[in-house]
């Protein structure tokens, strides 16, 4: 055996020798233009409530803090009205979504990341744009 397979072949000391278990990481946050199932109740009035999907739009900055335990969205409905404020967003294997549902540009809220429940997918960064657009004329923020 050659003196550099020697170097590198552990001893049987250091064979035996266990190696610290690391915690397990945690789960990744989310991430903008994912859509997550949350779990809305309780809410009040004409809040939305039960489980039901909506749209991460916060920035991932705020997103993967730790310290930071919430995250912004925009809640999304079946409907059949086209409305100026929603985005219509067709299913499809990339976001989750089982049937045509709309991003509801005039439901922003921010929430506890901890009422995400599960993540369903991402939208397209067209999808995105329209979003954006769309948050811009509810927010009056178009120049």
């Amino acid at each position: 055996m050659s003196s550099e397979a020697k170097a590198s072949s552990p001893s049987p000391q250091q064979k035996n020798v266990e190696q610290p278990i690391s915690p397990p990481s945690a789960p990744p946050g989310p991430r903008r233009g994912e859509i997550w199932d949350v779990n809305w109740s309780p809410g009040r009035g004409a809040e939305q409530q039960g489980i039901r999907p909506a749209l991460i739009i916060q920035n991932d900055r705020g997103n993967a803090s730790s310290t930071y335990p919430l995250t912004i969205v925009a809640s999304m409905s079946r409907t059949e009205r086209e409305l100026p404020l929603h985005v219509r967003i067709a299913p499809n294997e990339e976001n989750g979504l089982t049937d045509y549902t709309d991003v509801k540009c005039e439901q922003v809220m921010t929430i506890e990341k901890s009422r995400l429940i599960r993540r369903r997918g991402v939208i397209t960064s067209e999808e995105l744009t329209r979003v954006d657009n769309a948050l811009k004329l509810s927010l009056n923020l178009l120049t």
